[in-house]
């Protein structure tokens, strides 16, 4: 679970419910039709902007961001130079021994691949058509949290407009004027909170996961494509250091270490 997402979402809470309780009147903050026409309208927004099938897998979408565990990449890097080494030594075919050790299945499908002497060019096409789908998917899925944080203020902006030409529509009780202000400004709080405390946020967090798992199965391709062309362990693993900035890369002896523990 990404504490990260569950701490943010609790401090966001507690500043929203804690300014409204110093306020002193926080029944006043409370007004069911608001609420209704903030979330029942972006949901219909929603399934306006999209097809049934991506809103149906929203919730699973918002699960990722809580859920979703980042990889560790230098045991991925010291994983493949591991099969990049076996290879190098026993030959390609031999891998086919260590497939129960391929725990991420982009790798066991690419090492399958060349094994079975698939070409090269249909491994990498294979591979990265892959990745295009899951880029696709995320794309997708975030755009439904960004288009939710754009549609909960728009209809909290209109249900003010409702709620201020009610009461305009009535000036007959000049004192009724603050109250019912009140009331319609309601519908663009409810709107700014559900957009700047759940929505947009899950969606930067949504991106973040997905730039961590591009990142990942970019790595294992080249790592892949490597070991498919017979390159040398060292090789293949500066090749898949380079995808990683300096601070995060290893010296010589903690790679050896990685390696070691991959093996």
């Amino acid at each position: 679970m990404d504490i990260a997402t569950i701490i943010g979402l609790i401090l966001g809470v507690i500043v929203v419910v804690g300014a409204i309780l110093l306020g002193g009147m926080p029944e006043m903050f409370l007004d069911p039709i608001s609420v209704i026409v903030v979330i029942i309208g972006s949901i219909a927004a929603v399934f306006i902007a999209f097809p049934l099938g991506s809103i149906l897998s929203m919730p699973k979408v918002m699960l990722n961001t809580f859920f979703s565990k980042p990889t560790d990449l230098h045991k991925l890097i010291g994983q493949l130079v591991n099969f990049a080494e076996i290879a190098r030594r026993d030959g390609i075919l031999s891998l086919e021994n260590h497939t129960h050790e391929m725990n991420e299945p982009f790798i066991l499908q690419g090492i399958q691949m060349a094994v079975d002497g698939t070409d090269p060019e249909l491994i990498e096409s294979v591979m990265e058509q892959d990745l295009e789908n899951l880029i696709d998917r995320h794309t997708v899925g975030k755009s439904l949290l960004d288009s939710i944080g754009r549609y909960a203020p728009a209809f909290g902006m209109i249900g003010t407009l409702i709620g201020l030409v009610t009461m305009l529509g009535d000036m007959e009780d000049p004192s009724g004027i603050g109250a019912g202000m009140a009331v319609a400004l309601l519908t663009t709080l409810y709107g700014a909170i559900l957009a700047n405390v759940i929505f947009l946020p899950l969606a930067d967090k949504l991106a973040t996961r997905s730039k961590e798992e591009v990142l990942t199965k970019t790595i294992i391709i080249k790592g892949v494509m490597s070991i498919q062309a017979g390159d040398n362990p060292r090789v293949v693993e500066q090749k898949l250091y380079t995808f990683l900035p300096l601070s995060k890369r290893k010296s010589g002896d903690d790679e050896a270490a990685v390696m070691k523990k991959a093996a």
